[in-house]
């Protein structure tokens, strides 16, 4: 008897240790508006995991560089004071070339080809390249195609010569500029609005949601729909963290993040085409649409890059790219 007491006892404890254990914390960090494809794929992950982990997960999400900014956020999800981001591919050059793919310009002719290119085994791999320096990538999250604005009209790619852009940190990108013979300064999101009211560029490329809620129209009075190349992000954890996790635990996790992946890349295509009516609403930028070969004059002077990174990227990697276009 007194043994079965102490086994019930000792139970007893076991499970109310469990009960009451500290959930695992996950500080989801980004740069952008909450009401932007992101933001709002960071906000549902939140309220998924709360609904279906309850005590056990909890997420904190910090918008806007509320917490780090572009230029911080990878070194914290190293050190372990974040543990998730959803940084845009670009910012993966130091750990990958491979990921470059996505900056090249004009190598998938619209969403659909992206999202193709996405469903390719090939691309799987490319969540998985920089697992051994700490990173885990989880899913790929789409903002939709990426427009130019500027101070003056870019109808053909000359007009665009001798202007400086803002861009994300990315080689493929300076060398897309440098194509057309203006300058690319890497600047962060967060100070990309006062940089171009300052003046220190003259131009910028995003997606069409990043715009409105940015305001660039403030500063840029003219944007001219090239659809040019595609803006993405990779959800991602440190490898550490992520598979310190229990089983269950992640396998849940990981269930949450394919169902918030279809979420965001639907709404990013809603809110994509919600803030182009705003910009053209709102009347301070005028929007210039490119007839079929206005469109292919851009394409030609920038499609040599392709040919310029192929080495980098890999040769198997631009193939899988290119064959998911219907042309």
């Amino acid at each position: 008897m007194k043994y079965l007491f102490s086994a019930c006892l000792a139970l007893s404890l076991l499970f109310g240790a469990t009960a009451h254990a500290e959930p695992i914390v996950i500080k989801f960090s980004h740069v952008v508006a909450e009401d932007t494809p992101k933001g709002r794929g960071a906000l549902l992950f939140q309220r998924l995991v709360a609904e279906r982990l309850g005590g056990a997960v909890k997420v904190e999400v910090y918008a806007n560089s509320s917490l780090f900014g572009d230029a911080d956020e990878m070194a914290a999800l190293q050190r372990g004071e974040v543990q998730m981001l959803a940084p845009s591919v670009s910012k993966f050059e130091a750990y990958t070339k491979q990921l470059q793919v996505f900056d090249l310009p004009f190598l998938f002719d619209d969403l659909e080809a992206v999202k193709r290119f996405q469903r390719r085994e090939k691309s799987r791999e490319l969540l998985r390249s920089m697992a051994g320096q700490n990173i885990y990538g989880l899913a790929f999250w789409n903002n939709g195609m990426k427009q130019l604005s500027a101070t003056r009209e870019l109808r053909a790619p000359a007009d665009a010569k001798g202007l400086a852009f803002r861009i994300q940190s990315s080689s493929v990108l300076e060398a897309q500029f440098a194509a057309l013979g203006a300058q690319a300064k890497r600047i962060p999101f967060g100070e990309s609005l006062k940089a171009l009211q300052a003046g220190t560029v003259q131009g910028t490329e995003n997606a069409w949601s990043n715009m409105a809620a940015a305001g660039f129209d403030r500063a840029q009075p003219f944007i001219t729909e090239t659809n040019h190349g595609s803006l993405n992000y990779m959800l991602i954890s440190s490898s550490s963290f992520w598979q310190s996790i229990p089983y269950a635990t992640r396998s849940e996790l990981e269930a949450i993040v394919e169902e918030v992946t279809a979420q965001v890349n639907e709404d990013a295509e809603e809110l994509n085409r919600r803030g182009r009516e705003q910009l053209l609403a709102a009347g301070q930028a005028r929007l210039l649409s490119l007839s079929p070969a206005e469109r292919e004059a851009w394409r030609s002077v920038m499609q040599p890059l392709w040919k310029q990174y192929e080495a980098e990227i890999g040769a198997d990697v631009l193939r899988a790219a290119q064959t998911v276009n219907r042309r």
